[in-house]
């Protein structure tokens, strides 16, 4: 079954650890809410199964719908409902980034900046001396815990957030965690620079491809790529055409792969996943083709996502745009 308690917590850095060990050690990071309640964010950097070093990528120019829905800086603990179009997170239903960006870093090693510690202690450390820097971790609840102290920084009572990695197409052991939108997550927020920097995690033994109900690996799918593989990739969109909506929103694509495509059974997914089918045609290589909207198929002006699906059903490539990259009428997003 899917996470017990899953949501995101909203609070302010106030201390850290580093933990070391070989078995299962994690980064711990102490954050506090504007109500003065305290909080343990347990997040992995090491796997107990083989591969050990975790994948992670760090988007440091976030732009995402998402950051849209969430809660008020420092406002603590909000659960979230798994489905599209809220706050919560699903690495490859939310086009949160591309899959080939993700790499392995062991936990802990003697040096600097040369682990999934260190990464952390990049932002986190900057974090605790800037507390105008708002943090947002994604993951399960566990607590509180009235009657307990936390086993690490000592408050009382005992609550915090662990799970803060992709949380689908796990292996036998971890199968009846999966659940689709429920994934893990860091979010930063620097509002002196009006930037967002996101930290995703993923262990090597999870898969990428996903049953879109359970978040069950789908055994006869491909690997991750590793990568910039996509035969078809989504290079452009008009989201916000000049003039009264609905407009003639289109999307383009183009096909990187030294051979033709048959778009035969292709089909975009907005945010809300209604489908559009692609035109029945080759696409040549290194051409483009522009599919204009229709058939319940949207690209909201407030922020939104295209999916491309290969005729399996598939995810082949995902792109996200904001509120503020489709606020020009009449303007092409690239991607």
């Amino acid at each position: 079954m899917p996470l017990k308690n899953y949501g995101v917590l909203a609070a302010r850095a106030v201390d850290r650890h580093r933990e070391g060990g070989t078995h299962s050690p994690h980064y711990e990071v102490r954050l506090r809410d504007d109500g003065g309640t305290d909080y343990r964010a347990a997040v992995n950097v090491r796997s107990k199964d083989s591969p050990h070093e975790l994948r992670y990528t760090v988007v440091d120019d976030f732009r995402h719908p998402l950051t849209q829905q969430l809660p008020a800086a420092g406002s603590g603990w909000k659960e979230l409902t798994g489905q599209a179009g809220g706050a919560a997170l699903d690495f490859i239903r939310g086009n949160l980034f591309g899959p080939a960006s993700m790499r392995v870093l062991p936990p802990d090693l003697p040096g600097v900046d040369n682990d999934l510690s260190d990464v952390f202690d990049h932002y986190v450390k900057r974090a605790i001396a800037d507390q105008a820097i708002a943090l947002y971790v994604f993951g399960e609840r566990f607590g509180p815990k009235p009657q307990e102290r936390d086993v690490v920084f000592r408050f009382q009572p005992a609550d915090g957030v662990h799970q803060v990695h992709m949380n689908q197409g796990n292996s036998a052991d971890h199968r009846s965690e999966d659940g689709v939108w429920q994934d893990g997550g860091l979010l930063f927020h620097l509002p002196a620079e009006d930037r967002w920097v996101a930290v995703f995690l993923a262990f090597q033994s999870q898969k990428w491809h996903t049953d879109p109900t359970t978040g069950h690996a789908i055994p006869e799918a491909p690997e991750q790529p590793t990568d910039h593989e996509e035969p078809l990739r989504i290079i452009a969109a008009l989201v916000n055409p000049v003039g009264p909506a609905p407009g003639a929103e289109t999307v383009t694509l183009l096909n990187a792969s030294a051979a033709a495509v048959d778009l035969t059974g292709w089909r975009l997914v907005d945010q809300q996943q209604h489908p559009l089918p692609l035109p029945s045609r080759q696409l040549q290589p290194g051409t483009t083709v522009t599919v204009a909207g229709g058939n319940g198929f949207q690209l909201g002006n407030h922020g939104g996502t295209i999916t491309l699906c290969d005729p399996v059903g598939l995810k082949v490539h995902g792109v996200a745009y904001t509120a503020r990259q489709a606020a020009p009428e009449g303007r092409t997003i690239t991607f």
